[in-house]
Formats: C-alpha cells, structure tokens, sequence
C-alpha cells in the first residue's frame, strides 16, 4: 500500500485541491478534526491580515461515505475566501489579462528570480502564486487526514515552537505529550515557557514596527510508534530521510535535525549512542537515552520520535531589500505582497501535518492491507512476534 498526495491552486485562485491516494477502507474520518488543525494553522502571534480573511475548512468530495474512508482517492477542495477580490487578477480567461498588474520586483529569499528565469516568464506572479506558503493549507488538511490513519494504533503527533529569532523556549523533557499538546496550544506562540512567551511576543512587535520579519525552529515529537518503520536496506526507504526530505520541502524550511543533531558532530560516541536494555517483565527491549530521536539506520526503534526544523524569516518585508527590477534590470527594491512578521506558530502545525503523513505512509507500507481490520490484524501480529523474539 502506498500513501501519496498531490495538492494544487494557487494563494489566490478560486480554492485549494489535496488528493490523498492510498488510504484504506475503514478507517474514520472526522473532517471536523481536520477543520480544526486548519484553524491552528491560522492562529499565531504575528499573524497577517489575510488570516481575518480566510476561514479554512475542507469539504469532501470523494473517497468518504458516511465519515468511512472507501479505499478510492480522497480529495479536499479548501475555498480561498480571498478570490473574489482576485477574480479578474486570477482569471484563467486571456481577456481579463489586462486587468492585473505585472509583478516585476523580485524580492530577495523568495521564488521570485529563480522561478521567473528557470520558467522564462514576464510576471512574478505566476510563480509566488503557487510558491506561497497558502499551499500549507492543503498540507496541513492532509496531515489531518494522516493522523487520523495512525490515531488507531496509538500514535499521536504533536509539533509545537522551540525557538523564534533568538529567543529559545525551555520545554520540560519529561512533558508527557498530552501536557504539552494542552500547554503550547495554550500560547500565543506555541511555546511551553511562559517567559520565553512573553520575550517573543516582545521582538515580534519591534519587528512589525521596523518592517521586519523573524523565523525560528519548531520541533515534532511522535510518540506510540512501533520499532521498524522505515528500512535501511535503501537509500529511498530511510525513515529519517524521508522525514528530512518532507520537511526540507516546506516554504522556508533550511535545515531538520533529528534528535540531538548537528550537536551529534560536536561530542564523542560514548556521549551520544542510546545504550540498549531490556524490560524482562515487558518482554521488551529498553533504551537509557534517547539521543537518536528515534530513529537508528533509517529505522524506528520504539522511542519516541523527535524531529527539529528551522525556518527562515519570511522573504516579504514591509521594509523591503534591495533587488532589481527584471523588465528594465535596474535597481529597484523588493515588492511588497501581504504577509507575516512571523509565522513560525503555523509552521509547527504544518511541520506536525508533514511528518503525520510521512509516518502514515511508512506505517501503511509495514502493515498496508486494504482495509483497517486487515491492518489492525497484521499490526498486532507483529508487536506479538517483536515480545516474542
């Protein structure tokens, strides 16, 4: 069984499309839990305009009967309130072309140059429509549907805020993560350190006053997951590279570590591997540390996942830098479209939506069946045959 998607639209066409091929048949679908990872996408401090705009919510329109996955491709269309403010701007008629302003100032971190030269195209707009970060929205309506594959088999995936600009947010390692779902959704800034909180909020708003932006790094736990997702017998299969992969394709992502990651170059082996134990009682195999976050030779051991990604900050400026103008090549500034001081509170739940579904389809591909009773069967047949080794 493999788990794939395509989404497609643009930031301010008519709507959004997510395609999800591969679920089963069985499973729930509770598109009311969906809607609402939607709206935690929208929250934030740092928000723009454009989130009092919307109000994203999927409709279903196939692959769902009676709130049960059929087995047949699931596609959500998410409507872009802001169309009709757009409709002439954004229309597929080539009459209307003269209605829209060319776009002719790249700004510097965004698609802008690279897209209109490798595509040879007059107007920007044709390529920061599609490159916006609006098409997290699909992602995010995707992931939602992800985790409602993992949610039988106990695995629950969270993604909240380690750090935004310079300010990093202490999180209690021994946070069981429902505490930490109730905690960071509490925030304003997804965190679990009011103090850090207060900070943030404190350079978000001296960004908005200078016309600057901020990024930061968010991290996902996933707990509950099986031993032996993933496979290390090719490169394509690794589970952390997949996630890495998946991450990595994110608007504004520049870097993902897993557990202790890029400090696991800096400290000797002694310091890092996760020595092994074993729970006679549990019939199980133990770790005393988890610095792996997870995942050994493209494998899930068991423990709980941890996966960080940092974001830049966003390419729109309100203040904007310097570029150049690619009709008359002379020396302009970056234009200005609606956007964010920081959305770094949204990245942590699209980040979390990403890795949803990459564990799903990893998920899918150890256990897959056609429907859910075929997957529930073979799943508890292998935890039996792991007690039992």
């Amino acid at each position: 069984m493999t788990l794939r998607f395509l989404t497609a639209g643009e930031s301010h066409g008519p709507e959004l499309v997510a395609t999800v091929e591969g679920v089963p048949a069985g499973f729930d679908i509770d598109v009311a839990a969906i809607n609402a990872d939607l709206a935690r996408r929208q929250k934030g401090y740092g928000r723009g305009g454009r989130m009092l705009i919307e109000k994203d919510e999927v409709r279903p329109v196939s692959g769902i009967r009676f709130g049960k996955s059929l087995g047949s491709p699931i596609t959500f269309i998410i409507e872009n309130r802001d169309f009709k403010n757009w409709v002439k701007k954004m229309s597929a008629d080539p009459g209307d072309r003269g209605a829209a302003e060319v776009v002719t100032r790249a700004r510097p971190g965004h698609a802008d140059l690279a897209g209109v030269l490798k595509y040879n195209l007059e107007d920007i707009r044709d390529v920061l429509e599609r490159a916006s970060a609006r098409e997290t929205t699909a992602r995010v309506a995707i992931g939602g549907l992800a985790k409602q594959i993992l949610t039988p088999f106990g695995i629950d995936v969270l993604g909240y805020v380690a750090s935004i600009g310079a300010t990093e947010a202490k999180t209690h390692p021994e946070l069981s993560i429902a505490e930490l779902r109730r905690i960071t959704e509490a925030s304003q800034v997804r965190v679990a350190d009011p103090e850090a909180e207060s900070k943030i909020i404190a350079e978000i708003d001296a960004c908005k006053k200078t016309g600057d932006t901020l990024g930061g790094i968010v991290e996902v736990v996933a707990t509950g997951l099986p031993v032996g997702l993933g496979s290390h017998v090719q490169w394509d299969r690794k589970l952390d590279g997949r996630l890495a992969f998946a991450l990595l394709s994110l608007q504004a992502a520049k870097g993902v570590e897993l557990g202790l990651g890029f400090t696991a170059g800096r400290i000797r082996g002694s310091e890092l591997h996760d020595e092994i134990g074993y729970d006679a009682a549990g019939h199980r195999f133990t770790r005393h540390s988890n610095n792996s976050g997870g995942t050994e030779g493209g494998m899930s051991t068991g423990e709980p996942l941890r996966v960080r990604v940092a974001f830049k900050p966003l390419s729109t400026l309100m203040r904007p830098l310097r570029s150049v103008d690619i009709k008359t090549k002379a020396e302009a500034v970056g234009a200005i479209e609606r956007s964010d001081v920081c959305a770094i509170p949204a990245a942590a739940v699209i980040a979390e939506s990403v890795v949803a579904f990459e564990l799903a389809a990893a998920f899918l591909e150890k256990f897959g069946g056609d429907s859910l009773t075929e997957i529930t069967r073979n799943f508890k047949g292998f935890l039996e045959q792991v007690r039992n080794y």
